[in-house]
């Protein structure tokens, strides 16, 4: 099994501006996706981005830049596209492996689990964690004017509320899950077969929120600074 380690990095960003060549903690943002992708091991490691400043930067840990077309490098532009092209442009790879730039605590164990989930006949294996808010117990959606719990939105067909039990507990309430692109792990083959990776066969390995945290504003940049600053003492 061929694997492709991938990192998606533009240059624009609106929750913290240049966050990618943002400092965390001394080291530029994408660097802690960097070291970690090429210490683990893929068969290549590939950046994609849009902007110079971060294709010299990722020079220096020896992997294959990759500037992606304008129309991939927008607000809007949907990463399984660009997980296309960049497949598209590097065949031969059973596996592509995504890595966001954004989740810098994960660890090397996590990469391993999904790509061994992947192997039992997954299309698609994502790191997540166990969500702080349930749909089926305290979140709620507006319809025409009346809230209902989100569950209960979706499946009531008329929107009104299905008759089952009602949750009085967080306890009694199913289980569910915050996926974190931390990891996506990905069959070349499902890119082409799926328009999303939420239509495939996928699933999950739980990893601890600390290593899912995916950075999308300064609080959390500064969240995590924090965190990587406490664990170092």
């Amino acid at each position: 099994m061929k694997i492709l380690g991938v990192i998606c990095a533009r240059g624009g960003s609106k929750g913290v501006p240049r966050k990618n060549m943002k400092l965390l903690d001394g080291r530029p943002l994408i660097g802690y996706t960097n070291r970690v992708a090429v210490r683990f091991g893929f068969d290549k490691v590939v950046v994609s981005t849009d902007d110079q400043e971060i294709e010299d930067y990722c020079l220096i840990y020896k992997v294959f830049v990759q500037m992606r077309p304008a129309a991939l490098a927008t607000d809007t532009a949907s990463k399984w596209d660009v997980f296309r092209y960049i497949a598209e442009c590097n065949p031969g790879y059973d596996v592509l492996v995504d890595l966001d730039t954004g989740c810098p605590l994960r660890a090397p164990e996590d990469i391993t689990d999904c790509i061994e989930k992947l192997k039992t006949g997954y299309d698609v294996v994502v790191t997540a964690y166990e969500a702080d808010r349930n749909p089926y117990f305290n979140m709620v959606e507006e319809v025409s004017g009346h809230f209902f719990v989100v569950y209960d939105a979706i499946t009531g067909g008329d929107y009104s509320p299905i008759p089952r039990p009602v949750m009085t507990n967080r306890q009694d309430a199913p289980k569910v899950f915050s996926l974190s692109p931390s990891v996506f792990a990905i069959r070349t083959e499902a890119l082409f077969k799926y328009d999303h990776w939420s239509r495939s066969n996928m699933g999950i390995v739980e990893i601890p929120r600390k290593r899912g945290i995916d950075i999308d504003t300064v609080e959390d940049f500064e969240y995590v600074e924090y965190l990587m600053r406490k664990d170092a003492k």
